[in-house]
């Protein structure tokens, strides 16, 4: 699991406090993200979290870019092809393996909220989300959620991605 998926699992888990599962291994060399559960409602609201976070200039934010499996196969193409809507919307929320794996833990068509986790994205890409009904979160806001949810706290925590966050932030206010 990337340190960035398990930060938000982390925010889902303790900020959010939903019971999660990562790392969904599904047919076909696929694999989920996240899944997330919210069970303080009436109804469990359920959650498909898919992660693509970058920090290197050019493909740091989601773009509206087409996706093309040809330039996903290509090495040098790879990291720009990931970093498009297409790419969530074909390769990580409506391939069949990764919707019969849903399927298995009672996530069906209408009953659950997609989410793409970005490092920002263009306002192109933020209009086909809401087309496809798929919301987005900005890692950096993640990151500073969990760090003013917990920076005031002085206990010890057992989560290691909580821990480091929660140290880091603390480091940060005592070097200022």
């Amino acid at each position: 699991m990337e340190i960035t998926e398990r930060i938000v699992e982390s925010y889902c888990r303790y900020v959010k406090h939903w019971f999660t599962l990562p790392n969904v291994r599904c047919p076909g060399q696929y694999e989920i993200d996240l899944l997330a559960i919210d069970t303080s409602g009436k109804r469990l609201q359920r959650y498909h979290v898919e992660c693509g976070v970058s920090v290197s200039g050019g493909f740091s934010k989601l773009t509206a870019k087409p996706f093309s499996l040809n330039r996903l196969r290509t090495r040098l193409t790879q990291a720009g092809a990931r970093r498009t809507f297409g790419y969530f919307l074909e390769r990580k929320f409506g391939v069949s393996e990764v919707l019969g794996t849903l399927e298995l833990y009672g996530f069906r068509p209408g009953n659950y909220e997609k989410v793409i986790v970005s490092w920002g994205w263009i306002s192109e890409a933020a209009d086909l989300a809401a087309q496809h009904q798929i919301t987005l979160w900005d890692f950096r806001s993640i990151v500073r959620e969990i760090a003013e949810t917990f920076g005031p706290q002085r206990s010890y925590f057992t989560d290691d991605t909580l821990r480091t966050i929660h140290l880091f932030n603390k480091a940060l206010k005592e070097t200022r």
